[in-house]
């Protein structure tokens, strides 16, 4: 079997309004080395309190591991008055042979153009049979280090015993690497050296590079509040999908256009349809009586001169005729954008799906279903924000955390909660009341509220 890959946390420094914070995923806070089953986890919190944050940074991260050129707007992301940010993860790495605990840590530094990698640090400790190695640096890579192509000495060493020519190979990686503005543990050039079969002890290092690469390329979605977007302007439809194919794997988001037919190349219009017979097993279940179509128009020619097809969604309802999925409530097309990645999430204990503003425009009562079947029944890992409390009452206390006011220590789990207690009035008595280590809410005075908005009114 290929390696499954689990997140275990997320810390990150200077994001936003995040000077620091760490969220912890339930497994590793129940300290358990496993994948046999679901996790979930839900982030909570007033506006403002840097919940989106995590996703934004789950974000970059996986551009970082892709091998992404990192593009000169992420440095809008670094904190106003700092010069450097940093994301750190955890992941547990199962493999046929081993199991890998693995940190990783990059660090990013604006520049006078964007954002640059200053630094860059594998760290694991390895789990053969019965005995567990201590947590070693694998790879530490330092832009400002010019003595060394990458440290530690010895892990550089065991990769150019290898192959006389991967020496120089790896110097001019990391000069392609620092023009191209982008990892130089993952991008391409280096990573083709680095992913090669190893006898030596370097193995484990490739393994662990490789496992990672796949992750972030196959197994891991972010949907951010830009899919969310398209969808409230009217614009697209994005479908996040994943798809195997002769050992391959694709993964993204499939556009379709609200406005009017889009033509399309027959591969496409196929995969279209793939995706869609999926999302109606579902979909049906969660919207009776209703289910997704492609309405082909016929062929016609592509922009580029090749043959296509003329197709638009649609939704079709029993008795009813179909009509256009742009005609569907925000909150059925919010669901139908995140479903196949929600089907591969169930099925899949590689994936991980984060999803930010899960709630918006779902029925509270269908996103608790939701919730609670997920964490039940499934297989991967779903980290969302949500501002709908129902999901406090289906999942226990490990698969949520909650934003503070503190920037220092931006995610808490709440303490003294009982199995028999309900989370959600626990979260919201330590609102009013507090008790917990950090204070989760910044007051607010309806009184002042409603003199505000008496005094602007005037102003009218």
């Amino acid at each position: 079997m290929g390696s499954i890959v689990r997140l275990v946390a997320l810390e990150i420094t200077n994001i936003k309004n995040v000077r620091n914070g760490r969220i912890v995923m339930p497994n590793a806070s129940q300290k358990q080395l496993s994948y046999k089953k679901a996790e979930v986890l839900g982030l909570y919190g007033q506006n403002g309190s840097g919940k989106t944050a995590v996703i934004d940074a789950l974000d970059i991260l996986q551009r970082v591991m892709i091998g992404f050129t990192l593009k000169d707007e992420i440095a809008g992301y670094i904190g106003v008055d700092c010069r450097q940010s940093g994301i750190e993860a955890d992941f547990n790495i199962f493999s046929e042979k081993a199991i890998y605990e693995v940190h990783y840590e990059v660090w990013l530094q604006k520049n006078e153009k964007g954002v640059e990698i200053a630094r860059e640090t594998v760290s694991c400790a390895v789990n053969e049979g019965e005995s567990r190695s201590n947590k070693t640096v694998f790879m530490d890579y330092q832009r400002l280090e010019s003595g060394s192509v990458f440290l530690p000495a010895k892990r550089f060493a065991e990769v150019a015993e290898a192959d006389k020519e991967n020496r120089t190979d790896l110097i001019v990686a990391r000069k392609i690497a620092e023009k191209s503005n982008c990892s130089y543990i993952f991008g391409e050039s280096s990573r083709e050296i680095f992913c090669r079969n190893y006898e030596n002890n370097f193995r484990h290092c490739s393994n662990v590079i490789r496992s990672l690469f796949n992750f972030a390329m196959k197994d891991l979605f972010v949907i951010s509040n830009m899919h969310s977007g398209m969808i409230s302007a009217n614009v697209f439809l994005p479908l996040a999908f994943k798809k195997e194919q002769e050992g391959r794997g694709m993964k993204g988001d499939l556009t379709i256009p609200f406005n009017e037919p889009a033509v399309v190349e027959e591969d496409r219009k196929n995969l279209m349809e793939e995706i869609i017979a999926q999302i109606n097993m579902v979909l049906v279940t969660i919207i009776p009586g209703m289910e997704l179509k492609i309405y082909n128009y016929g062929r016609q020619l592509t922009d580029s001169g090749q043959e296509g097809y003329r197709v638009e969604l649609v939704s079709l309802r029993e008795n009813m005729s179909p009509i256009p999925i742009r005609m569907e409530s925000n909150g059925i097309i919010k669901i139908i954008s995140i479903l196949h990645a929600l089907i591969q999430a169930f099925a899949n204990p590689s994936i991980c799906l984060a999803i930010d503003e899960l709630d918006a425009g779902i029925f509270e009562y269908l996103l608790g279903e939701l919730l609670d079947i997920f964490n039940k029944s499934a297989k991967g890992q779903m980290i969302f924000t949500s501002h709908n409390l129902r999901a406090l009452e289906m999942l226990d206390k490990d698969s949520i955390m909650f934003s503070t006011t503190n920037p220092d220590r931006r995610y808490i789990r709440m303490k003294n909660v009982k199995a028999s207690n309900n989370l959600r009035d626990t979260y919201l008595r330590g609102i009013t009341l507090g008790g917990q280590d950090e204070v989760i809410y910044e007051e607010t005075d309806s009184l002042k509220i409603a003199r505000a908005f008496r005094k602007a009114g005037r102003l009218i």
